[in-house]
């Protein structure tokens, strides 16, 4: 593109393969916000002009969703013995169920309490990938307990363990993870209501081999709010961090500028991880393919842990490690995202420039 300057405006899809990212059990549906406006960028000869800070810190998250997801629907048996499945064909897997009789759900305790004291018929507002339906269905009592159910699990929250990648002291926001959190069940991404991130100490590591991914295990202050979550996107996790916490995040880190996907090259480079406590560390990486064209994102880069002590501790990239800031040329290039589940040390990177600034 040489010196052409392209603006844009860079929305996050606010939503909830093997991530590097441990822990998470949640899905969801589309709805856009908009984070901020996107610095302009500057392709070919010149530099762009956005500076962060990489960071390389071990995060917990806890995310509440926007509404109450569907996992999936069954039937139980009624007090008459009779088999009852009052949501088959009605709510299907990774539906969002935001009203019940036109009250918000907030929660699965809202649900539950209308379903429980219904009389009759109820109505449910659900999202369903980008349209949002009605569906009428009418509970029954279960014969194992006497409540009444609508034979459909839910789910309303999730929780685990990551990697921040950047902060933006312009902006005092964050980005992490680099992919989006998936739900296990439905494999969608999850819609948020509200979320922090919390502080985490990684206690242990699951050592990674071929077909067998390993993890960080941690744990993590709930006690502590570091930051509170705005978006999950197919690019990352996003909000602001909190601003009595920066320094104590950010520490000595110094301001590095972000690379355009045509300054990255194929060759040397390092990331900043959390592998032991809460001390960041710096290890040797190799950049083994750019694909600056490509379709998926996350996918951006192939890059190969070198480090001969990050590969004795973790046997490559494990899941937690999603988010860990790639560094080339004194130039923040992107983040890990995904491990090569049969050679773990290989896996994919983000470009930075497709992560929110």
């Amino acid at each position: 593109m040489g010196a052409k300057i392209l603006h844009r405006k860079l929305k996050i899809l606010a939503i909830l393969f093997l991530c590097a990212f441990s822990g998470f059990v949640a899905g969801g549906f589309y709805s856009r916000i908009t984070i901020l406006e996107a610095t302009t960028y500057t392709f070919g000869s010149k530099v762009a002009e956005t500076y962060v800070i990489p960071l390389g810190t071990a995060i917990g998250v806890r995310i509440n969703t926007d509404g109450v997801m569907v996992l999936g629907t069954g039937s139980f048996a009624g007090e008459n013995g009779a088999s009852f499945s009052p949501s088959e064909n009605k709510l299907h897997a990774g539906d969002l169920i935001l009203y019940v009789n036109e009250t918000e759900v907030t929660s699965k305790e809202v649900l539950s309490k209308f379903v429980t004291k219904s009389q009759g018929e109820i109505e449910l507002t659900v999202r369903r990938e980008s349209q949002t339906i009605k569906v009428s269905l009418t509970p029954q009592i279960s014969s194992t307990d006497g409540v009444k159910r609508i034979g459909a699990w839910v789910r309303d929250s999730t929780k685990g363990i990551g990697t921040l990648t950047f902060y933006n002291p312009e902006t005092n926001m964050f980005g992490a993870l680099g992919h989006g959190i998936m739900d296990v069940d439905t494999k969608k991404l999850m819609s948020v209501r509200n979320g922090v991130i919390m502080p985490s100490t990684v206690t242990s590591v699951k050592r990674g081999t071929r077909g067998f991914p390993g993890e960080l295990e941690g744990q993590v202050n709930t006690s502590v709010t570091l930051g509170n979550i705005k978006a999950n996107s197919v690019n990352g996790l996003y909000g602001y961090l909190e601003p009595e916490k920066i320094k104590e995040l950010t520490g000595t880190h110094n301001k590095m500028p972000i690379a355009t996907r045509s300054q990255i090259t194929e060759g040397p480079a390092t990331i900043l991880t959390t592998v032991s406590g809460n001390k960041v560390q710096e290890f040797s990486i190799n950049i083994e393919g750019v694909n600056r064209f490509t379709t998926d994102p996350t996918k951006g880069m192939i890059i190969r842990i070198t480090d001969p002590e990050l590969l004795k501790i973790t046997g490559g990239i494990v899941q937690g490690m999603s988010g860990s800031p790639i560094i080339q040329n004194g130039k923040l290039v992107g983040a890990i995202t995904h491990v090569f589940v049969q050679d773990p040390t290989k896996g994919y990177g983000i470009f930075v420039e497709s992560m929110g600034m």
